[in-house]
């Protein structure tokens, strides 16, 4: 497995990871729907990043847009869950304003995903 794949199986799980620990502050701790927005955009990106690095594995076309939609989700994750968390878990006094970004790269990624599933093509199939 080439390296930009691992990488999105380790943001995968660490979002993953990330996401319960957010919805766990967030019901017993904060009480905060932006929290609860932060857990659940990190556990359905959690769970894309792998889907989708394990499905750039299984195709001969298509890959490079998959591979840099994905990167582009996992980044805008990050903007997006990263600001909410900060206003949440600080009483709205931080606010670095990179969730609307973060919104911006996360829909670009998957304009992306779309294309690279458009362009695929699956892999000859060997019999030995």
């Amino acid at each position: 497995m080439d390296w930009w794949r691992r990488i999105l199986f380790f943001l995968g799980g660490l979002y993953g990871a990330l996401g319960v620990a957010a919805g766990a502050a967030a019901a017993h701790l904060v009480g905060d729907d932006m929290l609860t927005t932060a857990s659940h955009f990190l556990l359905f990106h959690a769970a894309a990043l792998v889907a989708i690095g394990a499905a750039s594995a299984a195709v001969d076309g298509g890959r490079a847009p998959l591979l840099t939609g994905a990167s582009a989700i996992a980044l805008g994750t990050f903007l997006f869950t990263g600001d909410l968390a900060l206003r949440a878990l600080s009483e709205g006094e931080y606010h670095w304003g990179t969730a609307p970004v973060g919104g911006s790269v996360l829909i670009v990624g998957w304009i992306f995903v779309a294309i690279g599933g458009l362009m695929a093509r699956g892999k000859p199939q060997t019999h030995g």
